[in-house]
């Protein structure tokens, strides 16, 4: 891989990670309303996955969306206005964390709802099949999406008009309390590919360049016009199923384990060392430039008008001509 690519990947991790961090306390400060879902640990997934995309492709994101809206391109500034409720935000401050949508680049939106992304990424798909684009739509859900109805429906779909659609499930082992154990019965989900005539495919979701060398080949499948595939990345959430959820189902010791021996960031970053790639200073000089930037999106945030009560609606409604839909 041309080292270009790989700094850009692991500075894309450190805005996350970044990113999430800040969120978090803020959240916890009650600085911003809603419900803040956060991505810390999963970083390699978002990163790998999206680097294998052109600007003019898609993504489906997820109640956890943070880190995948930040992989595709999408601005810290914006996306910190938005889970502060300002009008400078992606969303004019009116969807939050969980809304976060720049069509731009092809982020078609985050979703709340568990599993509500898979129909969507199929209609993406279909739409791009039909127009003939060659474009391609990542759609990401977590293992306990996978357990829903929608999911079933989707593959099936997908695969029955071979649409051009990768299906990222991020497995980090929980779907809100229920471990995965408790609630798949079969070890790795990606053999459900083989329901729909699919390929499946397990990943290291924490080895960023793991991920980017399976997504990258589904990706050109795809595009090439050989349908859909799905690819379990297996890694581990830090935090809990949202800020201030105690966690007190999972083992700390397990926690502490995946933290200090899977960090994703860690991991790269000792990789880019030992390959002569980034030096120690360097790594550092990346680390701060990356929290000045933050701190930079938080100040833009601060700085931008509040969304006023009154405005909540607008946007929600357009008029319409009656002549027309006559």
């Amino acid at each position: 891989m041309d080292t270009a690519v790989l700094l850009r990947m692991y500075r894309k991790m450190l805005e996350i990670r970044c990113f999430e961090l800040r969120a978090g306390e803020l959240f916890e400060r009650t600085e911003i309303p809603g419900a803040t879902h956060l991505y810390l640990g999963q970083e390699a997934v978002a990163v790998g996955a999206c680097s294998t995309l052109k600007d003019t492709d898609y993504i489906i994101s997820t109640h956890r969306g943070h880190g995948h809206c930040i992989a595709k391109g999408g601005k810290l500034p914006l996306m910190m206005a938005e889970i502060f409720g300002r009008r400078t935000g992606y969303c004019k401050g009116r969807g939050g964390s969980m809304h976060i949508a720049d069509l731009d680049i092809g982020i078609l939106g985050a979703n709340g709802v568990v599993g509500g992304g898979l129909p969507i990424s199929v209609g993406v798909g279909l739409a791009a099949k039909l127009r003939k684009t060659r474009r391609v739509t990542l759609c990401f859900f977590g293992d306990g999406a996978s357990n829903q109805g929608t999911f079933h429906e989707s593959l099936n779909m997908a695969a029955v008009m071979k649409l051009p659609v990768v299906f990222v499930c991020e497995n980090n082992q929980f779907a809100v309390s229920t471990h995965v154990s408790l609630a798949c019965s079969v070890q790795d989900i990606a053999q459900r590919g083989a329901s729909y005539n699919i390929p499946g495919h397990v990943v290291d979701g924490n080895d960023v360049v793991a991920v980017f060398e399976k997504v990258s080949e589904m990706v050109a499948r795809a595009r090439e016009g050989a349908g859909p595939s799905l690819i379990e990345c297996k890694t581990y959430r830090w935090s809990g199923h949202y800020v201030g959820d105690s966690a007190t189902y999972r083992d700390k010791e397990e926690v502490n384990n995946w933290k200090s021996g899977n960090d994703p960031i860690a991991r790269f970053r000792g990789k880019l060392i030992a390959s002569g790639l980034l030096d120690e200073a360097g790594a550092d000089e990346m680390q701060r430039e990356v929290v000045e930037a933050v701190a930079e999106a938080e100040d833009f945030a601060r700085n931008s008008p509040p969304l006023l009560v009154d405005e909540v609606a607008e946007d929600v409604y357009t008029e319409v001509n009656a002549g027309a839909v006559e």
